[in-house]
Parts: structure tokens; sequence; C-alpha cells
């Protein structure tokens, strides 16, 4: 088992706070958004640690940290491409991927890891509170997110219409085994280079449940949050707690 924070990216919403840092080294009560994403993996028992590094990935550091990859396409792509950069542990081990710009409590890792699916994720089923905080048009902002009786992602990444078309927010973790990632190569090869550049990770999973891929998403009930404005970072110190 192995884990991959997916930090090439700038966070260009964040203006200044990102002008001479990524994004996953902002602080979030005096400590780097990947401080929280490595304590929670190495909560799980994940010892190797990989992250996808971009945009001034010299300023990049934690000390748990055992392999960097380079997504060197950083300011032409997107979350995608920065996945297939970290390909040589995702097709030989199971991975716990992590966006970078996110806090969670340690057991969100645990949760994920008893997933049964190739591939897998999470979501806030109690997400209405802190979205409405963060939004004032919540409507405007959330995507379509349904699953089944058995949490079967049935439906996401599409423009809600109403609430009821939102059943949670996905987290942006993730979990794939090398055959769920077999998977995703598969899906891949049908698409060009400049698709897989436009291509996120929300996108990534609609076009696999297009192709009647199973991927199990588990509701997570503790702290946690995006981090994607200076704003955000306002509310958040009020209130978190992991």
């Amino acid at each position: 088992m192995k884990g991959i924070i997916l930090a090439a990216g700038r966070g260009s919403r964040m203006h200044e706070l990102t002008q001479d840092k990524p994004k996953c080294m902002v602080k979030l009560k005096n400590k780097p958004l990947l401080d929280y994403q490595v304590a929670a993996l190495k909560f799980a028992d994940i010892n190797e640690i990989g992250i996808v590094c971009g945009y001034q990935k010299e300023k990049i550091f934690n000390q748990h940290i055992t392999r960097r990859f380079e997504n060197r396409r950083w300011e032409h792509s997107n979350m995608v491409r920065s996945l297939i950069a970290a390909s040589e542990w995702l097709k030989n081990d199971t991975c716990m991927v992590s966006y970078s710009d996110i806090f969670y409590e340690p057991l969100a890792i645990p949760l994920l890891m008893t997933a049964k699916t190739s591939i897998a994720i999470l979501y806030d089923s109690n997400f209405k509170t802190l979205w409405s905080q963060r939004f004032t048009r919540p409507l405007s902002d959330l995507e379509t997110f349904r699953v089944d009786s058995l949490h079967i992602l049935q439906d996401i990444g599409s423009r809600a219409q109403t609430i009821d078309e939102i059943q949670g927010q996905y987290m942006g973790l993730l979990k794939f085994t090398p055959e769920g990632w077999q998977t995703v190569n598969l899906l891949l090869k049908t698409l060009d280079e400049h698709q897989v550049d436009n291509l996120d990770m929300t996108g990534l999973l609609k076009h696999l449940l297009l192709t009647d891929i199973k991927i199990q998403a588990l509701p997570f009930s503790g702290t946690w949050g995006e981090v994607d404005s200076p704003t955000d970072l306002t509310l958040y110190e009020t209130w978190m707690h992991c």
C-alpha cells in the first residue's frame, strides 16, 4: 500500500498566497496543508508516500515524502496528467491518492482502505452545512453526486439543477488497485493527448461510469475541508479540529 499526493498545480485562486509557493505549502493553523495529508497516510501505516510536483517543486518539503514524481506539463494539463506521472506506483501497488489542497481527519484513510472495488472514493454526505458557509449560492457551485443503496457511484460532475441530485460532495480522496489503474489506462488510450491534458478527476470518474465500471463511494462523517480560496482559510481557522 502506497500514498500519492497530487501537488503539481499552482492554485491561482489563492492569489498572493501561492505567488511564491505551491498550494500544498499554504499554512492552515500554522501547518502546511501537505503535513495534514502526510500525517493521515502515516496514521494508516502507509510509509511509502510519493508526491507529484510541478509548480515551484523545489519549495515542497516534508520529511516523510519518499518519492517525487513530476508533471512537466503542469501549466497545460489537469489532475489526470499528474496521476499519470505516478503510474510506476499505480500499476504495481494499491495506492491511496489525495489532492493536495484538502485536509481531513486521519480516519479517512483507513475507511478508504476498506473499499472493495478496484477504484473507490470518499464523499461527504453532510456537505450542506459547510458548503453553505463557503458559498452564497451553493447550487451554482455544486455538481451532481449520486450513489445507490450499495454505495456504488451512479453520477458525478454534472451541473446540478436541484439539490436532490446531490447526495454528497466528492472529497478528493481515491483508491486505485493495480487492476483499477489498468482500467483507467485502457480508458485513457481511447482519448487523444489534448483530451487527456484537459481531463480532471471528476471527468475521469464520469468517463469510467459511462463504461459501466463500478466505483465504490464511501461516506465520511469526520472533519475535512477543501482550500480553494483565502476565505476558505479564514473559515477553517475558526472551526477546524483535525
